[in-house]
């Protein structure tokens, strides 16, 4: 009985994978891993912050043998993974596998190159994390413990890979960060030095937003697109400048939204929390809500000091 209704779901199933909408990819060209993008983003994690997630020491003396070891396994995967990823293009069918191999290998090595400035960059990452969280001990435990980082990180390695025109791995990296941290920051976003985002839960980072130097933003924030244009037959037309600018030194607090790609936050501006905006703002601005309308109501007396209570209203 039970197998005859099971027959009967699978021949269902089989005959939905016959009218192609788009979800199928049967007989088309292996893709990514994304158990094995994340297992290089992790790989790639130990080279830029060496001795931080390993589970043993590491010696001055055996550096040099780590990093070759290191680099080779991500130059062997990630090329792999790209070569995958290149297959998916429609306009690389006409390629050889030769070919292709080749372009993903090269794109691989002009990714590995980038690894030292990637490094210089989240040194500024970090910095701008102990300066800004009077709650940060030392280096130590920022590279650690805070998701901010691990997703700034990861967007750094991922936004490299984008503007070598990778296809579908910097995203399988951004989503990895995303679901670890609950922060998303889309891989094309361009962030300049000494960004910190403290606590981190929430926030959003559209793809075309432009961050300028020494920007904080805390959880909760939304930094989105406003409205989309369309086509004559109602479809979102891809690309143009959809995310806000956030210049230098902008402070960003819990639960702002800024939306809108000819909205610029100027620079030395504070933006208060839950603020929702939606034009541009001057340089050395402060935008905040208005306070709370908060009615207080007089202690209850009784006769006794225990029951005594305080009752306050919003």
């Amino acid at each position: 009985m039970q197998n005859s209704k099971l027959s009967s779901i699978i021949e269902e199933i089989l005959g939905s994978y016959k009218i192609d909408k788009g979800i199928n990819h049967i007989e088309g060209p292996n893709l990514p891993a994304r158990e094995a993008v994340e297992e290089i983003v992790v790989d790639i994690i130990n080279v830029v912050f060496p001795g931080y997630y390993e589970k043993q020491e590491i010696s001055r003396d055996e550096i040099n043998l780590y990093v070759w070891e290191k680099i080779v396994a991500i130059y062997h995967n990630l090329s792999r993974e790209i070569a995958k990823s290149l297959n998916s293009l429609p306009e690389m069918r006409s390629q050889s596998d030769e070919e292709i191999t080749s372009f993903a290998m090269n794109k691989t090595i002009a990714f590995l190159s980038r690894i030292p400035y990637v490094r210089e960059k989240l040194t500024g990452d970090v910095q701008a994390a102990y300066e800004g969280d009077p709650a940060a001990k030392n280096f130590d435990e920022i590279i650690i413990s805070y998701p901010g980082l691990f997703a700034i990180t990861v967007y750094r390695t991922a936004h490299e890979l984008y503007h070598l025109e990778v296809p579908l791995i910097p995203r399988i990296m951004s989503e990895f960060a995303h679901r670890s941290t609950g922060i998303d920051i889309h891989p094309g976003a361009h962030i300049e030095n000494n960004f910190f985002i403290d606590h981190g839960t929430g926030i959003v980072i559209g793809e075309t937003t432009h961050i300028g130097n020494n920007v904080r933003i805390y959880q909760g924030v939304t930094l989105g697109a406003l409205s989309f244009k369309k086509d004559k037959d109602g479809r979102i037309v891809k690309g143009g400048k959809r995310h806000p600018t956030i210049e230098n030194n902008v402070v960003i607090y819990a639960g702002a939204t800024i939306l809108g790609g000819t909205t610029v936050v100027g620079k030395n501006s504070i933006i208060g929390g839950n603020v929702w905006l939606l034009e541009s703002v001057p340089p050395d601005t402060t935008i905040t809500h208005q306070p709370p309308n908060l009615i207080y109501k007089a202690k209850e007396k009784t006769n006794s000091k225990e029951d005594e209570v305080y009752m306050y209203y919003i």
